[in-house]
């Protein structure tokens, strides 16, 4: 549940669950998961020697995460996305030697925030809408 759970003392406060979520450890790294997921196809699809059942397999475990296992590893190698390549591969055997394949930690650190951002913004859209349906209902 703690990883659920973006902690800042504003988030206690102010931010709705559904934020909190979107900035949760869990939602960041099943995105970075999804992320080498769409890279496996799409490199599968240029050719790459990938099979479907690496990809099955990543596909099954995007949100079986041992943040425990990424700590033991990530204290050991100093890399936070090479912590999770680490361990990730614990949870896809198969799929370990492609898990991460061609990428720089770029890859997934700066599209899972752009990918973050887009739908914080859209969460804060559909709240204002509703605030702005509301004050019209009281206004007229």
């Amino acid at each position: 549940m703690e990883n659920n759970i973006y902690k800042t003392p504003l988030s206690g406060r102010y931010a709705s669950s559904e934020m909190n979520y979107l900035w949760s450890s869990n939602k960041k790294y099943s995105t970075w998961r999804k992320l080498w997921i769409a890279l496996a196809k799409t490199e599968q699809e240029l050719g790459i020697d990938i099979t479907d059942e690496q990809i099955k397999e990543m596909e099954e475990n995007i949100e079986n995460i041992d943040y425990e296992v990424v700590a033991k590893r990530e204290a050991e190698c100093r890399h936070d996305v090479m912590a999770h390549v680490y361990e990730f591969g614990t949870k896809c055997p198969n799929a370990k030697p492609i898990i991460h394949l061609g990428a720089t930690s770029c890859y997934v650190t700066d599209n899972t925030d752009v990918i973050l951002m887009s739908e914080a913004l859209e969460l804060i859209k559909q709240k204002l809408i509703l605030v702005i349906r509301k004050s019209k209902k009281l206004c007229f």
